[in-house]
């Protein structure tokens, strides 16, 4: 008896997904719990693995397909299949009978794959340097850059004028749907000012041992800012808040979502009721939804909600910058690269190592008094970090 292979119960506000990528066609074995296929949303990417091992009779969608929850993607007949050869001399003996037939394969794992479809590299064309010859996420890397850099040269000898294109990802496509929706709706503003890091840069190297040894985790800066911009959001509510229709909604808790660059682009997952979060807390899970971004296993649970937004364009070199607020929140906090610079303190020049930072609100909630005093109130605290444990 066969079995329908079909869509996954799609996650809430999500209606459909696009076939990103087939990893197995008909005919082919596969086994249980092996990934087949990966969907797109305009959210998370979703893999599809094998419910049992056998062989996949036939495919029903056809990659870029929109497809929706239930459909059936494809038809395998259950069955019992051999693991394949994993002995270096099974191993070549293999690749000699594919190279015979003129067919590439390659073992690569989900990072890798992921990796390869969103630069368009061809997985089975890359060089594993992985365990038993797996293809890995880094050999995509580098498959690509040096791709780039014969493509350079050929460029640079010929003369030769050459495109690519791609479609716009799900996630991309929403991304630009939502900025532009905002820029049209909202009464944008942003204000700026600068932050003396040397305070919190001291107090990091004198404790990011101990604090280490102790939590397991480094010590960053995205901890002191994220427990400052708790303490300014408890002062100034109308920062905290959202836009519902008509009405205004000020939340007591505070979800706060860290902006986080991802190989499929910007995503904000959310730290939720961060006012009960240590130090420790907010590092290890910062850490941990990197590594989700990284790797393509955010959820839509991960990314759903958040009262603020916090954005740091300074990992990428960011000087300065207007980040733009990520509806139904009305602020967003954008930090920027350290750089030292000449400042004037009781009277003498001194060097300092200084961070701009912007707050970009939306006017019809927050008032100038209000973002101003709120970004003013960050500044203190940072560059005197006993308010934080003090709570003044």
């Amino acid at each position: 008896m066969t079995i329908e292979i079909k869509v996954p119960t799609l996650p809430e506000s999500v209606s459909d997904a696009t076939v990103a990528k087939w990893y197995k066609k008909p005919g082919d074995t596969v086994m249980r719990d092996e990934n087949l296929i990966d969907l797109e949303t305009d959210k998370v990417m979703l893999e599809v693995p094998a419910p049992q091992s056998g062989v996949l009779q036939a495919v029903k969608v056809e990659e870029g397909a929109v497809v929706t929850a239930d459909q059936v993607l494809a038809i395998l007949e259950p069955g019992d299949v051999k693991q394949e050869p994993s002995s270096s001399s099974e191993e070549k003996s293999a690749d000699q009978s594919v190279e015979a037939q003129g067919e590439e394969t390659s073992s690569a794992g989900p990072a890798a794959r992921r990796a390869a479809l969103e630069s368009g590299v061809d997985v089975n064309a890359v060089s594993g340097t992985g365990k038993g010859g797996r293809v890995t996420k880094s050999d995509v890397k580098s498959s690509l850059s040096n791709s780039s850099s014969v493509t350079a040269a050929e460029t640079s000898v010929m003369g030769s004028r050459t495109e690519k294109r791609v479609p716009m990802s799900r996630l991309r496509a929403r991304i630009a749907e939502r900025l532009v929706e905002v820029q049209q709706t909202a009464a944008l503003l942003t204000t700026f000012n600068e932050i003396n890091m040397k305070p919190i840069m001291d107090l990091r190297s004198r404790y990011k041992d101990s604090f280490e040894k102790k939590h397991g985790v480094r010590l960053g800066f995205m901890s002191f800012f994220t427990q400052a911009v708790v303490h300014a959001l408890k002062q100034f509510p109308a920062v905290n808040a959202s836009i519902d229709g008509n009405d205004i909604i000020y939340h007591n808790y505070f979800d706060i979502g860290i902006a986080i660059g991802s190989p499929r682009g910007l995503v904000v997952p959310v730290l939720r009721n961060t006012e009960n979060m240590t130090m420790a807390d907010i590092e290890s899970s910062i850490r941990s939804y990197a590594g989700k971004a990284k790797e393509g296993k955010l959820s839509i649970e991960d990314m759903t909600g958040g009262t603020f937004t916090i954005t740091n364009g300074g990992v990428y070199g960011s000087m300065m910058s207007t980040p733009i607020i990520n509806p139904p929140q009305t602020a967003i906090l954008g930090m920027h690269n350290i750089v030292e610079r000449a400042v004037v303190e009781n009277g003498e020049i001194v060097i300092r190592p200084m961070m701009y930072v912007a707050l970009s609100y939306d006017h019809r909630v927050i008032d100038g008094k209000e973002s101003v005093s709120f970004l003013k109130t960050i500044k203190d605290l940072l560059e005197d970090p006993a308010r934080l444990v003090l709570g003044v």
